[in-house]
Order: C-alpha cells, then structure tokens, then sequence
C-alpha cells in the first residue's frame, strides 16, 4: 500500500506538467467561431475574466485573459467572446 502512494506522487506532477505544457501550446490553436466550452476544454480556465457587455436584452460580451505561460513566457492572450462564441482573440509580447 505504501508502494502505491510513493509512486503516485510522480505519477500525478508527471500529469500536471504535461497538462501544462499542452496549455501553451493549445493557445495557439483557438479560432474565431469556437464556442466557450472547446476553449475552456482546449487550454482550462483563464487567469482573468471581465464582463465587457452585459445589458439586458442583449448578448453578454466577456474577455478571457491567459496570463504568459512559463512554456511561452511572453505572450499575454485575450480573447473575447459575445453570446459564448470567440469573437476576437489577441495575442500581445508582454515583456
């Protein structure tokens, strides 16, 4: 039982680097068109989230920031989304 635990550990900083690495490089990957959810699934939840429009009757607009990603340490991405679509994104150098 001990055995499991030990091993465990590695196993599972093994997955989250991996998943991290997939992260930066899946930014590169999100398109105008793409509904919220395949971003979410694609590269998780973003660093910050701000509510551009939200007026009743009409479809909430948000930006999703990704702060820089060790694995692509200077570019900051933003992408906005209206009525959970991707509407534009924005890749900036951050330095």
């Amino acid at each position: 039982m001990n055995f499991i635990r030990i091993s465990a550990l590695p196993a599972l900083a093994l997955a989250c680097t991996v998943a991290a690495a997939q992260d930066a490089r899946e930014r590169g990957f999100i398109r105008k068109g793409m509904n919220e959810g395949e971003v979410m699934y694609r590269i998780g939840k973003p660093d910050h989230e701000a509510l551009v429009n939200d007026v009743k009757g009409k479809p909430e607009e948000k930006t999703w920031t990704y702060f820089p990603h060790f694995r692509d340490p200077q570019t900051l991405t933003i992408i906005t989304l209206r009525a959970g679509v991707v509407t534009e994104i924005e890749r900036k150098v951050s330095r």
